[in-house]
């Protein structure tokens, strides 16, 4: 009989944002969810007692099961997810409480535009991105919708393909997802989604050194600004440019969280670090 695994708040505090995150999956229910209208970062919502008719969503892929308090509504989830053939499935030690009581990020549901009939939410944004409009989407897909689906248009038509197809435009003068003062649209982002972790606000003057022309805000603005730069000019169709800009994004917030006081010098230290 397979052991049922759990990991702590602290443990997936550190998963969240990188690109090998197991899929998060809230399986509260309705009345939890009317209580607590909030869910962790790039968590997807499930009803725990219809699994059987969308576990195989998750099939060949790592799960962490979330519901109020960690107990037997996840547990139950986590066995059907590994019998229909997830890799893993672990449940959250204390279910989205003991996450909430830790005072990790949450999102307000109420913060996304309307999802779709998968249960997708929908950005549409100018054609031709470089800066901004490829950190929200890698921000949105890290963070907040795994599965988001982004639209890029003619300027023109953005409000209208928006209005169209239920989506949020952003990264345009006149609406709500959108630059504000001196700040950029990622910023906008993290603000209204409560993400101010100390790697995503350090990501964010980067970020906005680079996409606003002030590169002194951050030494690292002036990269970012030429591999975005590099990266619209290898790519004519913009969504493959978007997959080469998450790689991008994966790497700036990873030195931002992990590598800010690791030098790079020659001769080589033993330990790769100066003395």
């Amino acid at each position: 009989m397979s052991s049922i695994n759990s990991i702590s708040p602290d443990k997936l505090a550190r998963l969240i944002g990188v690109a090998h995150c197991p899929a998060l999956i809230d399986v509260r229910g309705d009345q939890d969810f009317r209580t607590d209208p909030r869910f962790l970062p790039g968590a997807l919502r499930r009803h725990g007692e219809s699994v059987a008719d969308w576990a195989a969503e998750f099939a060949g892929q790592a799960v962490i099961v979330i519901d109020r308090t960690g107990r037997h509504a996840s547990e139950g989830v986590a066995a059907w997810l590994r019998q229909a053939g997830a890799t893993s499935a672990d449940i959250l030690t204390g279910g989205h409480e003991a996450w909430a009581k830790a005072n990790g990020p949450l999102i307000q549901a109420a913060k996304l535009p309307q999802r779709d009939a998968l249960g997708r939410t929908i950005w549409v944004t100018r054609s031709r991105p470089k800066v901004d409009r490829i950190a929200c989407p890698w921000l949105i897909r890290r963070f907040v919708d795994p599965n988001a689906v982004f639209l890029f248009v003619a300027p023109a038509e953005v409000t209208a393909v928006a209005e169209r197809f239920g989506g949020a435009a952003f990264d345009m003068e006149g609406v709500f997802w959108s630059h504000r003062g001196e700040r950029c649209t990622f910023d906008t982002m993290i603000e209204e989604w409560g993400l101010a972790i100390e790697p995503l606000q350090r990501l964010a003057v980067i970020v906005r050194g680079a996409d606003t022309a002030r590169l002194g805000l951050a030494p690292e603005a002036a990269g970012l600004l030429a591999a975005s730069l590099g990266l619209s000019r290898m790519y004519a169709d913009d969504l493959e440019q978007l997959e080469a800009g998450m790689a991008l994004y994966d790497a700036f917030y990873r030195w931002c969280r992990d590598a800010t006081d690791e030098p790079h010098t020659w001769p080589a230290t033993k330990s790769g670090r100066a003395p």
